[in-house]
């Protein structure tokens, strides 16, 4: 394991975390964060050096769901028993939470990260560039209270005026968020992106695979400390190289976590991401003649209104429409969900209770 020492505030350590723990009686234990995860196996970064760790007993019994479990980022009380290695006692209160709908499980939610600052949304322009996924990544990240900055990478593949061409539809189409473009392979764009890394902030890469993520984080530290793969010239895309979340302290100041690429970056219940991303649609939806207004044929609908007119691109309206539909989804699923699991606890308290009338 790693012994390099590190100073707690550049790990991230804020005031209302240290209040935290003298406030439950945390001091006697050993603060880290958390940098990888496998299942219930952890490497938490201290002062000291990376120590390998697993939860206590209790920690795992009474968690009512994998979200009460440490994640990448989590900040946790430990105790280490030998050379390197620990037990993780508690998990201290997240500043926020990045997560996604659970792939393949309806009304579940898959953590990404806790504790970030920023979320780095990078997409290729030559054949991932997607303005409805940067909605989307975007979306989550106002759901979390997060910073989304986006990073357009791999400007060398295409001409100047394609690449103005999307900056000028990513203006109108987006407001109020950093755009930044660059260049792994020539390194254009780089000294703009550099200053951005902050010590003590964190930062989280979001995007597809082979996108130039790991790259990114080579070219940030001046070091291969990431895999990369080979592209592939045929079909331009990177193999899938990284296959867990990791988070990285920089030489240079600043916390990285690296993310697997994600296929699916399912929206979950929180409107307020929505409402942040799409803030005119639901300015326009305050002047609709009805308060229900779902905005797809009403008499009085100021969004349609505003979309005949052209005041509003019929591309943002089928995206946000889309969303929108994903997020109610989801939350009619939680809502279900709870629903059933409430009465299957109802129904075991009474079983219970029958028991005990029936030995009485």
């Amino acid at each position: 394991m790693t012994k390099q020492a590190y100073n707690i505030q550049d790990l991230g350590f804020k005031e209302y975390l240290s209040n935290h723990r003298s406030e439950n009686n945390l001091e006697s234990f050993t603060v880290g964060r958390v940098i990888l995860q496998h299942k219930e196996r952890y490497i938490v970064l201290t002062e000291q050096g990376e120590i390998a760790c697993e939860l206590m007993g209790n920690l795992r019994f009474t968690a009512q769901s994998r979200s009460d479990l440490p994640a990448v980022g989590d900040w946790v009380a430990l105790n280490e028993y030998d050379t390197d290695k620990g037990l993780i006692y508690a998990v201290y209160p997240r500043e926020n939470v990045l997560e996604r709908q659970a792939v393949g499980r309806n009304g579940e939610k898959q953590i990404i990260a806790a504790n970030i600052d920023y979320g780095l949304i990078v997409q290729s322009v030559n054949r991932d560039y997607s303005i409805n996924r940067l909605e989307r990544y975007i979306t989550i990240c106002h759901a979390a209270s997060i910073e989304p900055i986006i990073i357009l990478n791999k400007i060398d593949l295409i001409e100047q005026e394609e690449l103005d061409s999307m900056l000028n539809e990513v203006g109108k189409r987006i407001k109020d968020i950093s755009v930044f473009t660059m260049s792994n392979l020539t390194g254009e764009g780089l000294e703009q992106i550099k200053p951005l890394i902050q010590t003590g902030k964190t930062y989280c890469l979001l995007g597809s695979s082979g996108v130039g993520k790991s790259t990114l984080i080579n070219s940030l530290t001046g070091q291969s400390i990431m895999k990369t793969a080979a592209i592939s010239e045929a079909i331009d895309r990177g193999k899938h190289v990284t296959t867990h979340r990791e988070l990285i302290v920089l030489e240079t100041g600043g916390i990285i976590i690296d993310n697997p690429g994600m296929r699916e970056v399912g929206i979950t219940d929180s409107s307020a991401g929505l409402e942040m991303t799409f803030g005119p649609i639901y300015q326009l939806a305050e002047q609709c003649k009805f308060n229900d207004c779902t905005h797809q044929n009403e008499i009085g609908c100021a969004v349609l209104a505003a979309l005949e007119l052209g005041e509003l691109s019929e591309e943002t309206y089928e995206n946000f429409m889309k969303l929108e539909r994903e997020q109610a989804h989801f939350s009619a699923t939680v809502h279900e969900k709870r629903k059933k699991d409430k009465a299957f606890g109802k129904m075991v308290k009474q079983v219970m209770k029958q028991k005990k009338i029936n030995k009485g």
